[in-house]
């Protein structure tokens, strides 16, 4: 049988699985005996006459039934929704990186053939950005 911690911490569920179960119970019967298993148990017998051990085994099935299946369920259903999350998460960054080879391997391919086609422009430039970046190396080291 369930004892009084287990019962005190679920109580809202097993005062819904009874009253679902022996519709004769009211809330308040189920309030005057909140908490205590065996006044739970005398109060549930004496309101539909069921037997004591069949009380019982119906508040332990709510424990082993509907709490722990219900934990597994949302368990799983987390864990699905993560795989799931995680899969696409996956399938993005993979997407991502194929653009960004393909981006770069055009670019690549771009500069290649601007060299190629324009080689003295292309030294002047890249002359020219040298420059500026030496200047600016010797003004940042002045100050």
């Amino acid at each position: 049988m369930a004892n009084r911690e287990q019962i005190k911490g679920h109580w809202n569920e097993i005062a819904g699985r009874l009253k679902e179960h022996w519709g004769q119970l009211t809330d308040d019967d189920l309030q005057r005996v909140q908490g205590s298993a065996d006044q739970l148990v005398g109060m549930v017998q004496q309101k539909t006459g069921a037997a004591r051990n069949e009380i019982e085994d119906f508040i332990d099935s709510v424990f082993r039934g509907g709490i722990g299946e219900r934990a597994a369920d949302s368990v799983q259903q987390y864990g699905e929704a993560a795989q799931q999350l995680a899969s696409e998460a996956s399938d993005y960054a993979r997407d991502q990186a194929r653009k960004f080879a393909a981006q770069s391997a055009d670019y690549s391919a771009r500069v290649v053939d601007t060299v190629r086609a324009r080689p003295t422009e292309s030294l002047a430039i890249v002359f020219g950005l040298g420059i500026a970046a030496g200047a600016l190396l010797f003004l940042g080291r002045k100050r």
